[in-house]
């Protein structure tokens, strides 16, 4: 759907509907190259058993081309944009473990010397002005190297909820057949102390309010809240729990009273969360820490965009991740944060709304429902505190020095995060890298496998103790450009995991005997991450990003490149700390030691 600004021309998502469709692999295709990633991992042995499997997969009596054959129909048939459509939707609305640390993602902001409120009603204001531009198309398309990008995203950041479900769960969306066109709500929900309120912060005359009457607003319902919520009536806490159970929580909160009902509703169709903590972080690690998890009773891990804002001004978002992806989170921030202060709509100075109207939310709870409250409580505490993180900046170290020294950023981080990985942990491992593919018609990302036989080469010379500087610079230059071109292949659609995976999603979906590839060593090994990594747009408005671990043995990586800055949130199950530690500390070193190796000329070269 576009969206037509005033002067009739339609500018935010004008581009979709001529964007090209992501390309659908052939079976062939996608089997070479999956043999191609994964035999870095593998033994000589477990490579021959999944090398049989593919054999057998290609077969022309094989039940893949049926599965493949369903895939091409399901792509071609009317109102599908891409044959991952069904894909994205099964891989994160039907996860069953909880979203909050496992799904959801952060950002925290650059800092500020406002304080929570100054802060909070200028962040407000810009939001809202972001989302009258959005609703108006005058929101420019992203493009990247004159190319412009999907911008369907946009359309799941304002009034859109994840809501879960017994098997599966749904969202909630503007933009949608049964809720067309942009949100008209005009309110935010507020937490503060394990307590909610509703703030309209969109007067009803369609103007923002300004940032002193949202102040005001705040204020009034702070202070009505002022007292801690009584432990078991914090609702925000059941958000926190694994799907199914939390769907059959809502469902008990709908039938126990009415009023839940309305209280529910209110918060799902608000424009976004607002959640106002007490605690002052005091560094970026624990700021970071809080946006990731913090207390679950002030939160709403459903809600698409949940802006949170410390005691002394510290500020961030805490993302759902099933339409939401980091570069359209990024985008956002960087408008929002250009659009603060100023009057979104134009024309004449809007007259004074006075403070807005606030009501608080308030559940009528059983014992029952107040017991799951408080146990959802304590399970989060356990969750939070089984998981470590670290955040970790370069200062001396970025993209403009990596150009310096004639390699790709993004190829450098990469590799030393497979030789900082060698050395703390003793082996190379999956290593997942996300590469976004915008370019396309509801274009999200790709799953790229890092380790390649350049790779292995690469780590190999560097450990090697009889090793010289021409023998790594060779070696670190091949796994570079092996780096880039793998890159380049998953930009262009030309990647094998995600459409495997679909086919096995679709045979499941058929109620189908499991092929014997999705069983192979090579298919359960490439995607057993131990490291999943991810990059940040490089951007002035942002300390960190980051996400919680992936898997039991996994260190989860977000990483910000700029000019002459690296930033990097880790993340790591706490049985696994001590080596994500050595790994943050490893990493210090090889990234000092690869500029050496790119920069030192040996005299026998």
């Amino acid at each position: 759907m576009s969206v037509v600004n005033s002067s009739g021309r339609t500018t935010t998502f004008t581009s979709e509907r001529s964007l090209p469709r992501v390309p659908l692999p052939t079976l062939e295709e996608s089997c070479e190259r999956f043999l191609e990633w994964c035999g870095p991992l593998l033994t000589a042995d477990e490579f021959a058993t999944t090398e049989a499997a593919v054999e057998s997969f290609l077969l022309p009596d094989s039940p893949a081309h049926r599965l493949q054959g369903a895939l091409e129909q399901y792509n071609a048939s009317d109102g599908v944009h891409s044959w991952l459509d069904a894909f994205w939707a099964d891989r994160y609305l039907g996860r069953r473990d909880p979203i909050a640390l496992n799904a959801n993602y952060f950002i925290l902001f650059k800092p500020s010397s406002d304080g929570q409120i100054a802060r909070a009603t200028s962040l407000v204001a810009g939001i809202v002005n972001y989302k009258l531009l959005l609703d108006a198309g005058r929101i420019p398309p992203a493009v990247e190297r004159g190319q412009p990008l999907s911008m369907e995203q946009n359309k799941f950041l304002f009034s859109t909820t994840r809501i879960p479900g017994t098997v599966r769960d749904t969202l909630r969306s503007p933009y949608s057949p049964n809720w067309p066109g942009p949100t008209q709500e005009r309110h935010v929900v507020v937490f503060f102390r394990g307590n909610l309120f509703r703030m309209d912060v969109i007067g009803s005359d369609g103007r923002p309010f300004a940032p002193s009457e949202l102040a005001a607003g705040l204020r009034a319902g702070m202070a009505a809240c002022a007292d801690r919520a009584v432990p078991g009536t914090s609702v925000g806490h059941l958000t926190s729990k694994a799907r199914a159970d939390w769907a059959a929580n809502r469902r008990a909160l709908l039938d126990h009273h009415p009023r839940n009902v309305e209280m529910l509703d209110a918060i799902e169709r608000a424009l976004f969360c607002l959640s106002l903590e007490e605690d002052t972080p005091g560094d970026a690690q624990t700021a970071c820490a809080q946006l990731l998890h913090g207390d679950s009773g002030n939160r709403w891990f459903d809600k698409s965009l949940s802006l949170i804002v410390f005691e002394d001004g510290a500020a961030g978002l805490n993302v759902e991740h099933s339409a939401l992806d980091g570069a359209t989170i990024v985008n956002f921030v960087d408008a929002t944060f250009d659009h603060a202060g100023h009057d979104p709509l134009g024309g004449p100075v809007p007259k004074s709304h006075g403070m807005p109207a606030w009501e608080a939310i308030e559940f009528v709870l059983d014992p029952d429902l107040r017991t799951q409250v408080s146990a959802a409580a304590d399970s989060f505490t356990a969750l939070a505190g089984a998981t470590a993180t670290i955040a970790v900046s370069f200062d001396d170290f970025g993209a403009n020095r990596a150009k310096q020294l004639k390699i790709s950023p993004d190829a450098f981080v990469q590799m030393a995060y497979q030789l900082a990985h060698k050395r703390s942990r003793g082996f190379l491992g999956a290593t997942y890298e996300s590469i976004a593919t915008r370019q396309y018609r509801h274009g999200r990302t790709e799953a790229m496998r890092v380790v390649t036989p350049e790779m292995v080469d690469f780590v190999s010379a560097m450990l090697d103790p009889n090793g010289d500087n021409k023998t790594r610079r060779v070696a670190l230059h091949a796994a570079a450009e092996r780096h880039v071109e793998r890159v380049k292949e998953c930009r262009a659609g030309h990647a094998p995991e995600q459409h495997l995976w679909e086919l096995q999603l679709i045979q499941r979906r058929m109620g189908a005997e499991p092929l014997a590839l999705f069983n192979t060593p090579g298919w359960l090994k490439m995607r057993d991450d131990r490291l999943s990594t991810s990059s940040t747009l490089a951007s002035t408005n942002i300390e960190y990003s980051g996400f919680g671990p992936t898997g039991t043995q996994c260190i989860g990586v977000s990483y910000m490149m700029l000019p002459d800055m690296l930033k990097l949130h880790l993340s790591a199950p706490r049985p696994i700390a001590d080596e994500m530690f050595r790994f943050a500390h490893q990493l210090r070193e090889v990234i000092t030691e690869l500029q050496t190796v790119l920069s030192v000329e040996q005299p026998t070269d």
